[in-house]
C-alpha cells in the first residue's frame, strides 16, 4: 500500500517536473526525433496546455456532475417517478453523437475555441455520473431510510443527511469515470482551437514529430492515471466512513 502510495508520488513528481521544465527532459524524447526536429513542443509551453486542459475538463464535470445529479434526485422522488424514461433518454444524448459530431454541430452556434469543447465533455459525461447516481439513490439500506422516516425527518432533510451521503460513494464512481473520458476527450478539443494538450499531438502528427506526440499522449496518459487513482481512494474513504466497505 505504501509503496504503492511512493510510487504515485513519484510519478506525479515527474509529471510537474516535466511540465513545468519539459527542456530538463529533452534527451528522453529526442531519439524520436529526425532531421533536426525539435524533441520538446514548446510554441505555448506544455505547462499553459496542461492547466488550460485540465480547466476545460474541471468545468465540464462540474456542470455534468450538477445536471446528473439534479435529474437522478428528481426521479428517484415521488413527483419525479415519471419523467426517469425522459431523463434517461437526455442523459444518453451525450454518447449517442460522438464527441466529433458534437463539436461540429457546435462550432457554428459558439464559434470556434473552449467553447464547444465544453458542450461535447458536458454531454459525453452526463451518463456514466446519472446512471451512478441513480443507482447510488435507489439502492439506500433500506434500515437507514426506515430509521430515517422513524425519527420524522422531512423528504428534504433524508436526501441532504442520509441519502446523498450514502450515495456519495456511487456518484463518485460515476464522476471518476467521467472525469478520466473527459480527460482523454478534450484532446480533440484542439482541432477547433481549444487550448489542450491535443495541441501538441496534433502538432507532432502534422509534422511527423513522434516526439510531441508521445509527449502530448504521456502527460494526457499520466494525468488520467492519477486522477482515476485519486478519485478510486476518495471513494474508498468515503465509503468506509458511511460503513459501506467497498461497494
Amino acid at each position: 500500500m505504501r509503496a504503492g502510495v511512493a510510487i504515485r508520488l513519484v510519478v506525479l513528481a515527474l509529471l510537474i517536473a516535466f511540465v513545468a521544465s519539459p527542456q530538463t527532459f529533452a534527451f528522453v524524447f529526442q531519439p524520436l526525433t529526425r532531421n533536426g526536429q525539435p524533441a520538446i513542443y514548446l510554441q505555448n509551453g506544455l505547462l499553459n496546455l496542461t492547466l488550460s486542459h485540465l480547466a476545460i475538463v474541471a468545468v465540464a464535470t462540474v456542470a455534468s456532475t450538477l445536471v446528473a445529479v439534479g435529474l437522478a434526485i428528481a426521479v428517484t422522488r415521488p413527483f419525479g417517478a415519471e419523467f426517469l424514461p425522459l431523463s434517461r433518454t437526455l442523459a444518453n444524448v451525450g454518447q449517442t453523437f460522438p464527441p466529433v459530431a458534437v463539436l461540429a454541430l457546435a462550432v457554428p452556434l459558439l464559434g470556434f475555441g473552449t467553447a464547444p469543447t465544453l458542450v461535447a465533455l458536458f454531454l459525453y459525461g452526463l451518463l456514466p455520473i446519472f446512471e451512478n447516481a441513480l443507482t447510488g439513490l435507489t439502492t439506500l439500506p433500506p434500515a437507514v431510510t426506515e430509521a430515517a422516516r422513524g425519527v420524522g425527518m422531512t423528504e428534504g432533510q433524508r436526501l441532504v443527511g442520509v441519502d446523498l451521503p450514502l450515495a456519495t460513494p456511487v456518484i463518485l464512481a460515476g464522476i471518476r469515470l467521467s472525469v478520466v473520458i473527459s480527460i482523454a476527450t478534450a484532446t480533440i478539443g484542439s482541432t477547433v482551437a481549444a487550448s489542450t494538450l491535443g495541441e501538441v499531438i496534433l502538432a507532432g502528427l502534422l509534422s511527423s514529430n513522434l516526439a510531441f506526440v508521445a509527449q502530448g499522449g504521456l502527460v494526457v496518459a499520466v494525468i488520467a492515471v492519477l486522477i482515476y487513482d485519486g478519485l478510486s481512494a476518495l471513494e474508498r474513504l468515503l465509503a468506509h466512513r458511511t460503513g459501506q466497505g467497498a461497494r
